[in-house]
């Protein structure tokens, strides 16, 4: 295979690159945004100013991805979290017993991840990155897209491709191009949240004794917050509401709707800290999910990518470590060749998928605030986690067993496991 061009330097863009890599002869990474040698925020990211996490599976995976990486995070400041006896987590309004996973994340900047596992892929053999450069639309003959029109400083120009990746994100271009090119486009899954978050990094006036503190919505408050330790004694601040309950960027407003879901010593942590910058404000309407494994037909030499793919909502966390978890698989997916490679993708990309969107699709549907279909299935789920979470505020084994499943190191089917549902069921009755 000779020439891979990836669409889009982010997160998701690049983690396709690094699957790329080795198997095609060269792989080029166009991004329309300059890209800061250091460590800095692009103005294509504006979510790259908010809290962001790489869940416990999406970490071992990179660590496999990029040996070494974790380690030199870590050196440059990043702060690994054990979980979950160095975070507090408080869910369904209880806060879950610590305990030992074995596992760890790691805490920092979208822009220190982004940067570090950017100069990796840049470091590998016939992989070049290319800032600066806006994607026109794809080359197509005889409906097999062959490369894409690019525009260099004014300049119009092309890439000839033996496979395109569109990793633009959510708003990735191709349904248009799919339409244009006269193939179906996806059906389209879609939770409205009508959430917005606010965040700044800052610096608390005294030591704080968790890592990260994660505050979730309950019934009748669609409010929650992030508290996380980040790199140089930096700490983020994320607080975020849906269903139009959105948070203010006043101080004494803001310090109001801190206190509305913070415990008392983490809302004192926080409205007491020094601030290190204004707050950054992003809105976030829905989660959206674009069913390209339901497609018969779909052209050649392109392939979708992570948030094109699937955008969840970014309170949870998942998005970099399921894009992770979809490199492994097309990396798998290439071992077969390229004939019928976009297929075979989506479907593996599917099954990556569906299990990280029924989390997302339970928490968000726990809400009444939230409009959407709950399924016999859903409620009962819904109410097996609210009765999960209580339970797990004072037994050390539910709550380790939650704590992995929302890691992605197990599957959802853990949790109703006889050993943790019996759990549940009696510690529930128990403490009526």
């Amino acid at each position: 295979m000779t020439h891979a061009v990836v669409l889009g330097a982010s997160m998701g863009g690049l983690l396709a690159a690094r699957a790329l890599a080795g198997v095609y002869d060269r792989v080029t990474v166009v991004e329309r945004d300059a890209l800061p040698a250091d460590v800095g925020n692009r103005r294509g990211v504006p979510q790259d100013k908010h809290f962001h996490t790489i869940l416990l599976r999406g970490a071992q995976v990179l660590e496999e991805m990029f040996p070494g990486l974790t380690s030199d995070l870590v050196a440059a400041g990043a702060r690994r979290v054990s979980f979950n006896d160095e975070a507090r987590f408080v869910l369904s309004g209880h806060e879950l017993a610590r305990t030992v996973t074995g596992a760890s994340d790691i805490q920092a900047t979208r822009p220190m991840l982004e940067r570090a596992v950017r100069a990796r892929v840049g470091d590998h053999a016939g992989v070049r990155i290319v800032p600066g450069c806006d994607v026109a639309g794809p080359m197509v003959d005889r409906g097999r897209v062959t490369g894409v029109r690019v525009v260099v400083d004014g300049a119009d120009g092309v890439l000839e491709a033996d496979l395109v990746v569109d990793a633009m994100g959510r708003y990735g271009r191709s349904r248009a191009w799919l339409t244009a090119m006269g193939f179906p486009t996806p059906e389209e899954d879609r939770i409205d949240v009508d959430m917005m978050y606010v965040s700044r990094l800052v610096r608390p006036v005294e030591p704080f004794r968790d890592k990260l503190v994660l505050i979730g919505p309950v019934p009748g408050r669609t409010t929650g917050l992030v508290f996380a330790a980040q790199e140089d004694g930096r700490w983020m601040v994320t607080v975020a509401g849906m269903a139009g309950d959105h948070p203010p960027t006043d101080e004494a407003a803001y310090a109001a709707f801190v206190e509305r879901a913070a415990p008392p010593d983490v809302h004192q942590a926080i409205v007491t800290a020094e601030p290190l910058g204004p707050f950054r404000s992003h809105r976030f309407p829905a989660s959206l999910r674009r069913r390209y494994e339901r497609l018969r037909r779909f052209p050649p030499g392109l392939l979708v990518f992570g948030d094109a793919l699937c955008g969840f909502n970014p309170i949870y966390g998942q998005g970099m470590t399921v894009a992770a978890l979809e490199a492994v698989a097309l990396r798998r997916c290439l071992r077969d060749g390229e004939n019928g490679l976009a297929l075979r993708f989506f479907r593996a990309a599917a099954g990556i998928i569906d299990p990280v969107w029924q989390l997302n699709a339970v928490a968000d549907l726990a809400l009444p605030e939230i409009d959407g279909r709950r399924t016999p299935a859903t409620r009962l789920l819904n109410r097996y986690i609210a009765r999960l979470h209580r339970v797990g505020a004072h037994d050390p084994v539910v709550a380790g067993a939650f704590m992995r499943t929302i890691g992605l190191l197990e599957p959802q089917s853990s949790i109703t496991r006889p050993g943790v549902l019996a759990r549940v069921v009696i510690g529930g009755m128990r403490r009526r």
